[in-house]
């Protein structure tokens, strides 16, 4: 995808922009067992454009909660697309991860001390997608994390 010519990250993130209610699938891991739980997210324009807010929030059926809170931008110099996040597992947020395009699909890695999240967002077909895949540290290959199906509301 090419940079747009405002640099404003809701050009990028257009198709995001909106109220969304879907299912999460989560994988077992460290964490926690397998299990599903009703999820929504919010993508909101804001600073003129050049900022998408990012709310996600989901509650299991044992009544567990989980939310997160992300920024996107664009870096205008480079052409990536930024991603600044914070979620309840209580660690501080790090440094920006950057973001690629290629076909649609937003890829973002992000690294912690347990290993690398390979996050995924796309729109097809009025449907948002987003994906997380982990790969601990110590081991070589992803395992699948979570997959996010939503709607808009």
């Amino acid at each position: 995808m090419d940079l747009p010519s405002s640099g404003q990250a809701a050009e990028m993130l257009h198709d995001f922009i909106g109220h969304w209610r879907g299912i999460t699938e989560i994988a077992a891991s460290p964490w926690g067992s397998a299990r599903t739980a009703d999820a929504e997210v919010v993508f909101t324009r804001a600073a003129g454009g050049y900022a998408v807010v990012q709310s996600y929030r989901h509650r299991e059926p044992d009544g567990a909660h989980f939310e997160g809170h992300g920024m996107f931008t664009v870096d205008r110099d480079h052409g990536d697309t930024l991603w600044y996040y914070v979620d309840s597992m209580g660690r501080p947020p790090a440094s920006p991860v950057r973001g690629t395009w290629n076909a649609g699909t937003l890829t973002l890695d992000r690294r912690t001390a347990d290993g690398v999240a390979r996050h995924t967002f796309r729109v097809e077909d009025g449907v948002l997608v987003h994906t997380a895949d982990l790969r601990l540290e110590g081991t070589a290959d992803f395992s699948p994390l979570l997959k996010s199906v939503f709607r808009k509301a």
